[in-house]
C-alpha cells in the first residue's frame, strides 16, 4: 500500500525549496522509495530537476502577462490564484503515479502561496490529512538574532494560515561557517538564549516587544526542531525523513516494510 504523503517545501525566495525538493527525490531514489515532484510555481525557470507534475502545464507566466496585459507581480498573483482552478487536474495527474511520497515545490516567493487562500485551498484539497510542511529558513537570514526570529516569525504564520504538522530545516547551512551553525543551534534548543542575543543586539527600547515575541515563539513551539541541511551528501536529509515518520508511522521506517 502506498504512503501518498505529501510534502511541502516553504520559504522565502531564494532560501533553496527547489534545490532541496531535487535533493529530496534523489535521495528518495537511493533508497529505492518512490518519490515525484510536483511543481507549483507557475513562474519557475531553470529548475533543477525535471518535474513529474508540473503547473506550467495548466498556466504559463507569460502568457498571464500578455493576456491580461499584467507586470511579472500582478501575473504572479493571478497564477498563484489559478493554481486553486487547475487543482483538481494537477490531483489526478498526481495520483496517477501512485508514489509514497509527493514533494511539492511552492512558488518563490513565500506569500503567493501562505497568504493567498489558492495556497490554503491546495493544501485542502489534495489531502491535509496526508500533508506536512517543511519550512526553509535562509542561512544568510539566520546568523543575527532579529533576522533568525524574524523567519521564526514567518514559519509560526505558515503554520497558522496552513494549519498542517511543520518541519523547520535550516536550508544551505553549509554556507555558514561552524561558529554560527552552532550559535544558530543554541538559539533554537533554548529560547532564552535567544532572548539574551536579541537583548544584546537590540536597543533596549525594544525590551518589551522584544519579551512579548519570544513569549509567542516558545508558546508556538517556533525555536524546537531546526532541522540543518545541505546539498552535500544530502546532508540533513535522514533527520527530515525521520520527522516524517515519526509523523506519520510514530516513528515506523517505511524503508524497512
Amino acid at each position: 500500500m502506498k504512503e501518498e504523503i505529501l510534502v511541502y517545501f516553504i520559504g522565502t525566495a531564494g532560501s533553496g525549496k527547489s534545490t532541496l525538493s531535487s535533493n529530496f527525490q534523489d535521495w528518495f531514489n537511493l533508497r529505492g522509495l518512490d518519490a515525484i515532484i510536483v511543481n507549483l510555481d507557475p513562474g519557475a525557470e531553470n529548475l533543477p530537476y525535471e518535474p513529474d507534475v508540473d503547473i506550467r502545464d495548466w498556466i504559463s507566466l507569460k502568457e498571464v502577462m500578455e493576456n491580461y496585459q499584467l507586470g511579472p507581480n500582478g501575473a504572479q498573483i493571478a497564477c498563484a490564484d489559478m493554481i486553486a482552478l487547475n487543482i483538481e487536474d494537477v490531483k489526478k495527474s498526481i495520483e496517477s503515479f501512485k508514489s509514497d511520497y509527493i514533494v511539492m515545490d511552492t512558488p518563490g516567493q513565500l506569500e503567493l502561496f501562505v497568504f493567498r487562500e489558492a495556497g490554503k485551498y491546495t493544501v485542502k484539497f489534495l489531502n491535509p490529512e496526508r500533508s506536512i510542511i517543511c519550512y526553509l529558513l535562509d542561512p544568510s537570514l539566520a546568523k543575527t538574532p532579529s533576522g533568525f526570529v524574524s523567519q521564526l516569525l514567518l514559519s509560526i504564520t505558515a503554520n497558522f494560515r496552513l494549519n498542517q504538522p511543520q518541519i523547520n530545516i535550516l536550508s544551505k547551512s553549509d554556507l555558514l561557517s561552524e561558529e554560527d551553525l552552532g550559535i544558530i543551534k543554541k538559539w533554537s534548543d533554548d529560547p532564552d538564549e535567544l532572548y539574551g542575543a536579541i537583548i544584546n543586539e537590540e536597543a533596549s527600547v525594544y525590551r518589551e516587544m522584544n519579551e512579548g515575541i519570544l513569549q509567542i515563539i516558545k508558546e508556538f513551539g517556533g525555536c524546537t526542531g531546526i532541522v540543518p541541511t545541505s546539498k552535500k551528501d544530502y546532508f540533513g536529509i535522514d533527520d527530515i525523513y525521520t520527522n516524517i515518520q515519526i509523523q506519520f508511522k510514530g516513528g515506523e521506517d517505511l524503508m524497512k516494510d
